[in-house]
């Protein structure tokens, strides 16, 4: 029950980890680890993700990751096989990179303190680890997002106030960052392995109420209307919102597109809005779009995009 449980919900936050496969590293160098931040990035970019924490060990990765549209899966399939193909190709290697199915956990976000908690532990990893000498601060460890929280610039997908607030410290300031430092290191010393005992081990993180509903979400998504899917945007859909506002702004219709040149740049202009924005395949976008096979599209991205524009009553 456990492993099959994954509810995708607007809102809902995920404690996200994957291991290398075999348990081999994902990272190879300090290029590794900026590659995999920058994917986030774009993930982020593509799916209006927003992550509260994150931390990169030699062969795994933890994320606290918001997901304010349901699509954790469409977005960690296109991270987790970007960040594959990137890493691949810098190093000359083929075939899997992360074991299996990512573990996503659910989080309370109800401000009770479990998200605090979660935060805490992925950012106390590089000390259970033993990476850190005891002399050395928290922040010595330069591949989470502990050492960011203590800046006064950040990433826009990296959010800390809810962490903050959970904490008791009322503001992203000066004095409440080095607060935070403070209450940071005091918990690196006091935490025992008892206090993550649910964050190991179980589907979830929060209350009692919380894990009832959560069950109660989980029943409803074995019946017919699978959850009301039909009350949010999935990926797809967004896609679909996006191609008709480019229709609507270009004065054309979808027929009239399709009907144009593989090559066109109003096709071509769509197609990279699709890929920058969402989570669709190259065959989803190039079926829409009437381009012809996916490789096809994929070498047309590659190219320089044209400095002039394609007006629509050009009827190329």
């Amino acid at each position: 029950m456990a492993r099959n449980l994954r509810l995708q919900c607007p809102s809902a936050i995920y404690h996200v980890i994957n291991r290398g496969d075999r348990r081999e590293v994902i990272f190879l160098d300090d290029l590794d680890r900026h590659c995999f931040l920058e994917t986030l990035a774009q993930a982020c970019e593509k799916t209006d993700w927003q992550i509260h924490a994150y931390c990169l060990m030699s062969n795994h990765f933890h994320l606290v990751v918001e997901t304010p549209q349901p699509n954790l899966s469409a977005g960690m399939k296109w991270f987790l096989q970007t960040y594959t193909v990137r890493f691949n190709h810098r190093h000359n290697y083929c075939g899997h990179l992360f074991s299996g199915r990512f573990k996503a956990p659910m989080v309370d976000g109800s401000g009770n303190g479990y998200l605090r908690t979660v935060a805490e532990y992925v950012h106390l990893n590089p000390v259970r680890a033993n990476l850190l000498k005891a002399e050395e601060p928290l922040s010595a460890y330069g591949w989470s997002s502990y050492p960011t929280y203590l800046q006064s610039e950040r990433p826009h997908w990296l959010r800390v106030d809810r962490v903050l607030g959970e904490c008791g410290i009322p503001g992203d300031t000066s004095a409440g960052r080095e607060r935070f430092a403070q209450v940071m290191e005091q918990r690196r010393h006091e935490a025992v392995e008892d206090d993550y005992k649910p964050i190991r081990r179980g589907w979830c993180v929060g209350s009692a109420e919380f894990k009832a509903e959560l069950l109660a979400q989980a029943s409803q998504q074995i019946g017919p209307n699978h959850f009301g899917q039909e009350r949010h945007e999935t990926g797809e859909q967004k896609a679909a919102r996006i191609l008709a506002e480019e229709l609507a702004g270009l004065g054309l219709t979808l027929a009239e597109v399709q009907s144009r040149p593989g090559c066109s740049q109003v096709k071509l202009r769509i197609a990279r809005r699709l890929r920058q924005e969402t989570t669709m395949s190259l065959s989803w976008i190039a079926q829409q779009l009437g381009i012809g096979s996916w490789k096809y599209l994929s070498n047309l991205l590659r190219q320089r995009p044209s400095d002039d524009s394609e007006q629509p009553t050009l009827g190329i």
